[in-house]
This record gives C-alpha cells, sequence and structure tokens, in this order.
C-alpha cells in the first residue's frame, strides 16, 4: 500500500461508521469530492490511485480475499460508464432534492452514497478483480473526462 493511501484510508470506516452517528461527516465526501475534481484538471485519475480511502481499502484489504477474475467487458465500455455515472447522480439528486435542505439530511445522504457504493465495490471487488468498482466509479470516470481536457503544452510554440 502506498504512503498516501496509508493516510487516507482512515475516512472510509470515519464517513461510513462515523457518520451513522453524524451525518455531518458526510461533508467530507462532498470535500473530497471538490478537492479531487479540481485535481483531475492537472493529474487526471491520480485521485483513484493514490489518495481514494476505498481505493486503499480495496487495495488493503480486498485484494486479500478477492477471487481475481477478470471484470466484466462491459465495465470498460464508455456506454455502461456513462449509464452508471448517470444512474448514480439521478439517484444522488433526487435523494438531496428529499431533504428538503436540511443540511444534516444532506450529509446523511453523502454517507449512505458512500455506504451503498462501498458495499458494491466490496462485493464486485471479492467476486472479481478487487478493483472492479474503479472500472465504474462515477467519480472515476468524471476524473477520467475532466482530465482529457488538459491541454498538451506545445514545445516550440510560434508567435
Amino acid at each position: 500500500m502506498k504512503k498516501t493511501q496509508t493516510v487516507m484510508i482512515w475516512l472510509l470506516p470515519l464517513i461510513i461508521i462515523g457518520g451513522l452517528f453524524e451525518p455531518v461527516l458526510g461533508y467530507l465526501v462532498v470535500a473530497m469530492m471538490a478537492f479531487f475534481l479540481i485535481l483531475s484538471f492537472f493529474r487526471g485519475r491520480y485521485w483513484c490511485w493514490n489518495l481514494c480511502p476505498r481505493g486503499a481499502f480495496l487495495d488493503a484489504v480486498i485484494s486479500k480475499v478477492s477471487r481475481n477474475k477478470l471484470s466484466p467487458k462491459k465495465f470498460s465500455e464508455s456506454w455502461f460508464r456513462w449509464l452508471v455515472f448517470f444512474l448514480f447522480m439521478a439517484f444522488l439528486i433526487f435523494r438531496i432534492i428529499k431533504t428538503g435542505g436540511s443540511a444534516i439530511a444532506i450529509g446523511a445522504v453523502f454517507v449512505s452514497m458512500c455506504i451503498i457504493t462501498t458495499v458494491i465495490s466490496v462485493i464486485l471487488g471479492v467476486i472479481t478483480k478487487h478493483r472492479s468498482w474503479c472500472l465504474i466509479c462515477p467519480m472515476g470516470m468524471l476524473q477520467d473526462k475532466i482530465g482529457s481536457f488538459k491541454k498538451t503544452p506545445q514545445a516550440n510554440p510560434k508567435p
């Protein structure tokens, strides 16, 4: 496990377990999302492979129990990744609207989304490769797209 993952891994149980008692911990998810979306302009999916608390957990724990089978081919297909992205975003937006604007309830939505996606990632990680979730992670897909906007500097730009 990378040093950066060692530092970040503790955030997953803090949000998942602590968030059940203190829903405002869900705002840590919002803060991480804001940070990695900005970071992705400069470093693509650096967050996913070096800083993601769930990724660190998948590397440290689930890799030990994974069946290490190939991930389903459709996980790499653009249409499927976009489908997962839009379904999760629609579900997230729907749940936030249903809170009526309550700050505590909105925090709870992010905690529950973290729990749901972690359960899915563990199931996928055990029955296939430990990082199978990372192929379809909505936030990872968004980082891919944002990272692709990065312009390649020209060697000798003409005046």
